[in-house]
């Protein structure tokens, strides 16, 4: 079994906020495959099903960005799930609105959600999806911009990389890290060179 699991901060104060994009993503491959999130005793809502006979489950934690590695031990555990088949999905101020990078394993790059990940599972080696929400903000104000709201025109300008982003998952789901990454390596060009992208 895989799993993929969104960032995100619980509750209708931060839904469609910046820093619920892994959220968002979530929420839109649920749509597509029709799948439904339940309360978990994880602390977590939890969805699962298959795909192409592959079983996967979807995890949107309920203990905010800082606490998102409580739910992702538990979950593993629960499951039996080896860390290199549990997909993050998080926003990143490194990378322009839209822009998406695909890492194997890696460092927390400054996220407190990864790093709350990297502590509780002991490890960093899991795969990560990180979707670019840039960094149009002035010095201490971070916080405030991706607890922002999103705009409908930015909404607009990145459905597609948001789009994009399910079918990676669809990728990982079938075939691993390595069939998502071989996925991304053939087509993100194509994305990154549509006109409507910023920071292209």
């Amino acid at each position: 079994m895989r799993a993929v699991l969104g960032i995100g901060n619980p509750g209708l104060k931060y839904e469609n906020t910046r820093h619920n994009l892994g959220f968002i993503i979530l929420d839109k491959f649920a749509e597509k495959h029709q799948i439904s999130f339940k309360a978990s005793k994880f602390d977590c809502f939890f969805g699962s099903g298959s795909l192409d006979a592959a079983s996967f489950g979807l995890i949107k934690p309920t203990t905010y960005v800082n606490n998102s590695g409580l739910c992702a031990k538990d979950i593993t555990e629960r499951y039996g799930i080896e860390i290199p088949d549990l997909l993050v999905i998080t926003d990143d101020i490194n990378l322009p609105s839209g822009r998406i990078r695909i890492r194997k394993s890696g460092g927390t790059g400054g996220h407190n959600g990864i790093e709350s990940i990297i502590y509780h599972l002991q490890s960093e080696n899991f795969p990560r999806l990180r979707f670019g929400i840039g960094s149009d903000f002035s010095k201490g104000k971070m916080a405030a911009y991706v607890l922002d709201r999103i705009s409908d025109d930015e909404f607009t300008e990145i459905k597609k990389p948001i789009d994009y982003s399910v079918e990676l998952i669809e990728n990982f789901i079938r075939g691993g890290s390595s069939a998502m990454l071989n996925h991304f390596a053939a087509t993100n060009n194509k994305l990154n060179e549509e006109p409507n992208q910023k920071g292209t």
